[in-house]
């Protein structure tokens, strides 16, 4: 369930990011069609310190058009909505350099499904069911907000193998030379470090493999995220298996 997947995210990155009494509240965008989701999230999120819901979308075109006028820190994305769905919606968000700074959490009532990866693809920074426990619901937007994957590393591994599998032509793009020239940009230790976030090691192991700090490990990927457009670690990673740097079932 993906209520264990964020504990054992928050497991793996030691103590949620915790806001201080004098930052400013973290300004959240909440998307789905249905009034009664919008209006639980709402309250659930409104009784916790450091979150302000600074607006509401109906559809995805909706949720694009806040995104652009309010530029919060989230924006919690239903997937399936009217007009444009949140796959779109989520793209069109993250391919908009004003809004670089903005992240989505992808709402849903599946687990792990084909909806879930198209969202990541698309540079969603996690996933979370909709009926998942208030506390959970407000650390999963802490940890997106901070800008890290809402996906244990081997569960994020675990799903794009999965789907690159049931897509066979996915990883075939640095074999036909499609992605090769995004790559070829990446340093050395660049592509190394890609490979290995890929394979679900944390920045602190990788670290340790490499002989450096975590924070060099940090900017490294910075570095990489910018190189290949990337959004966050999540869709580093998809993008590493999509462009066949990573295989399927490598270790």
């Amino acid at each position: 369930m993906i209520e264990r997947h964020l504990r054992e995210a928050r497991s793996a990155a030691g103590e949620v990011p915790v806001r201080s009494a004098g930052e400013r509240p973290l300004r959240l965008v909440v998307a789905d069609d249905q009034d009664l989701v919008r209006s639980g999230f709402r309250l659930i999120l409104s009784s916790y310190d450091g979150f302000s819901i600074v607006g509401e979308a109906r559809d995805g075109e909706e949720a694009v058009e806040l995104a652009r006028r309010l530029v919060p820190d989230v924006v919690l994305m239903d997937i399936r909505m009217p007009h444009l769905n949140g796959i779109e919606a989520t793209r069109a968000i993250t391919g908009d350099p004003a809004l670089a700074d903005v992240r989505v959490l992808i709402l849903t009532t599946f687990d792990i499904d084909e909806y879930v990866y198209d969202a990541l693809a698309a540079g969603a920074g996690g996933f979370l069911l909709k009926d998942a426990e208030p506390d959970d619901i407000a650390a999963a937007v802490r940890v997106v907000a901070a800008g890290d994957a809402l996906i244990q590393p081997s569960v994020m591994r675990r799903l794009v193998e999965t789907f690159v599998r049931m897509r066979p032509a996915a990883g075939a793009g640095v074999a036909a030379g499609e992605g090769g020239s995004a790559f070829s940009a990446l340093t050395e230790r660049e592509r190394e470090i890609l490979v290995q976030v890929a394979r679900g090691m944390t920045n602190d192991e990788i670290g340790a493999e490499l002989f450096i700090s975590p924070a060099t490990v940090k900017t490294h990927l910075a570095r990489i995220m910018a190189k290949l457009g990337a959004h966050d670690r999540a869709q580093l990673v998809v993008r590493a298996y999509e462009g066949g740097l990573v295989r399927p079932g490598e270790r």
